[in-house]
């Protein structure tokens, strides 16, 4: 099971030593680095732990001025190793980054007193007591303090002692069948063209598979995959991957795109968040605060509409919809970061990842926000549907960010309850919510009721006139009639649908004339008068109630003599193999004329089918 540890800490506090004490590998990869003796872009190692597990590590630089580089790098850690010079003690990005940690939710921490060979006793003691009181209220509070050197090599076995334990504790990253592969670095190897690097969540790759990078849209293969230097056919998630992408310029890629299979992750640039505000934040954040948002290794300019709140005050959290001047790739539930020029101001949980733009201080937009943020899968589904349109199965799992077994036993909980309405099956359904189901139940029964009262005479209107009231794509028309035949709204008679109670009322005159007709018709049954007509309202009423069978124009005989015409044809293929027409023509006594008509009406019903100049039962 893979796992990826984050270091952090203030600048020149020994993380990349500490890294190379441990692994052997220099994270400091970059010509600048090296002169400047810090680290300024993300740098990455790996170890093996006492109990032979891999992890991998993703050293960010501790510069304010790189703080961006640390956010790119921080997302997606199972183990925060936070660093403190035992000389220097807590300092500005020592605080910095714990906020960062404690925002983005990592819970599993080690603090590392650096450099012991270079105080004494009491000094560390101080530190040790500095720092205790510093993670307080955060989420490493609990956090074991270890101090080590690594120039002299003390400690170092009870570090990885302590991040082995830590990792016992860890649950393995979630596999919901989507991978997201942030993009951290970009760079180009001679002989492979394009390499990304990033930590992969939500899924597994494989090499040669198609991928999509969004937000560009841009569509190519994995022609190789490695971690740790070495060559994989596939990787899970909760590793540190290097990817070679086919045919991609390293021009055409920014960090923060992210790797993923095609067709489901869309940009935004409107999210709906919890957003807090730290404790230390120098001011209140006002309406439409100018930030910059960082969420996994991507990075936007970004504007703040706070939803239920005039200001939030350092320490509190409000609803808010922020608003990115890039797009950018994310879903629900990934948590990010917002910082002026100067320093961290907070950060909180992505609830909608698509939102569309909201009035402040309205009730049912809280209420909406409030349900997501809750994480029961059923209060995020209703929360997440459309209270006027449908949703199809593969845009709200998307939207919702639910494994595939949680959305469906939530959806059969929904539907039980008639909380919502489900049309299809399997992978291929369409969701509404209440109140958009019920939208159409009202606009299909106002519909039958006028097209009744003005087609008094008429027993139903056609299925397809229905498919504007009912606003569902083609491919579930039949499952949304079905679904209002079953509700009892309506009924389906062939290809038309009535009102459950409509029944065509004929004046005493219309009755005579159709009686008179069907009379006339049933005279000679099998080769009714040619010169027999009626209405074409009036028949049509008549083959609605089956009364009438119409076979052909101007070719129609009573339901009765249609029946046994019938019976006798097949009974006689049946026993004979096959049929023709002069044979049909004999058995009926009746002309030519008629019996094509009958005959090629079977072929239409899918009762008979010709061979030669003959016909088979189907």
């Amino acid at each position: 099971m893979p796992f990826v540890l984050g270091t952090a800490g203030h600048v020149d506090h020994g993380k990349s030593l500490l890294v190379k004490a441990l692994t052997g590998i220099d994270p400091d990869r970059l010509r600048e680095e090296k002169e400047r003796g810090m680290t300024i872009d993300l740098g990455f190692a790996w170890l093996t732990l006492p109990s032979g597990r891999e992890v991998s590590i993703v050293d960010v630089p501790g510069h304010e001025r790189f703080i961006k580089n640390m956010l790119a790098g921080v997302g997606g850690i199972d183990l925060a190793l936070l660093i403190i010079a035992a000389d220097e003690g807590v300092m500005p990005q020592t605080r910095e980054h714990l906020a960062i940690l404690d925002l983005l939710g990592v819970k599993n921490g080690i603090i590392a007193i650096t450099k012991k060979d270079l105080v004494d006793d009491e000094m560390l003691e101080l530190v040790t007591l500095d720092i205790e009181d510093t993670i307080k209220g955060t989420t490493l509070a609990q956090s074991q303090i270890i101090p080590v050197s690594a120039m002299t090599g003390e400690n170092l076995p009870a570090l990885l002692n302590a991040i082995d334990a830590m990792l016992d504790k860890t649950a393995p990253k979630r596999d919901i069948g989507k991978p997201r592969l942030p993009i951290d670095r970009i760079f180009t190897m001679a002989g492979f063209g394009t390499i990304v690097t990033g930590t992969l969540i939500d899924g597994s790759l494989k090499k040669g598979q198609e991928i999509e990078i969004v937000p560009a849209g841009i569509r190519t293969h994995l022609r190789g995959l490695q971690s740790h230097k070495q060559s994989v056919d596939s990787i899970d998630p909760g590793s540190r991957v290097a990817a070679n992408l086919a045919n991609i310029a390293t021009e055409q890629l920014t960090r923060g795109d992210v790797i993923t299979i095609p067709g489901w992750l869309k940009p935004t640039k409107a999210i709906d968040v919890k957003l807090r505000l730290l404790a230390s934040a120098p001011r209140p954040l006002e309406h439409n605060a100018q930030v910059t948002l960082h969420t996994g290794a991507a990075e936007s300019q970004a504007k703040v509409r706070l939803l239920d709140a005039s200001e939030i005050k350092p320490g509190d959290t409000a609803f808010a919809q922020i608003v990115l001047d890039t797009p950018i790739a994310i879903v629900k539930d990934d948590l990010f970061i917002i910082r002026s020029p100067q320093e961290t101001l907070g950060g909180g949980q992505i609830l909608e990842p698509h939102a569309k733009r909201h009035r402040r201080f309205q009730a049912s937009t809280i209420e909406r926000l409030s349900a997501k943020d809750e994480g029961n899968a059923e209060s995020v589904i209703l929360a997440s549907l459309d209270a006027y349109k449908p949703t199809e199965l593969a845009k709200l799992a998307a939207t919702c960010n639910i494994p595939s077994k949680d959305i469906d036993a939530a959806i059969a909980s929904l539907a039980e309850r008639k909380d919502i309405t489900v049309l299809g099956e399997k992978n291929d359904r369409l969701i509404y919510s209440a109140q958009a189901w019920t939208a159409v139940v009202q606009s299909v029964e106002e519909t039958l009721k006028r097209f009744h009262k003005d087609n008094p005479l008429r027993q139903g209107m056609a299925k397809e006139e229905l498919k504007d009231k009912i606003k569902a794509p083609s491919k579930f028309f039949d499952a949304a009639v079905k679904q209002l035949s079953d509700e009892g709204i309506l009924k389906e008679s062939g290809p038309i649908v009535h009102a459950p109670d409509h029944q065509v009322k004929l004046s005493s005159e219309q009755q005579k004339k159709v009686d008179a007709y069907i009379k006339a018709l049933s005279t000679t049954p099998f080769s009714p008068p040619p010169e027999t007509i009626i209405e074409p309202e009036l028949l049509s009423i008549i083959i609605g109630q089956r009364k009438v069978v119409k076979v052909a124009d101007g070719v129609v005989f009573t339901a009765d003599a249609y029946d046994k015409m019938l019976q006798i044809i097949t009974d006689h293929i049946k026993a004979h193999g096959q049929t023709t027409v002069a044979e049909v023509r004999d058995l009926l006594q009746t002309s030519r004329k008629y019996v094509l008509a009958l005959m090629e009406y079977m072929d239409n019903q899918k009762i008979t089918r010709r061979v030669g100049d003959g016909r088979v039962l189907r």
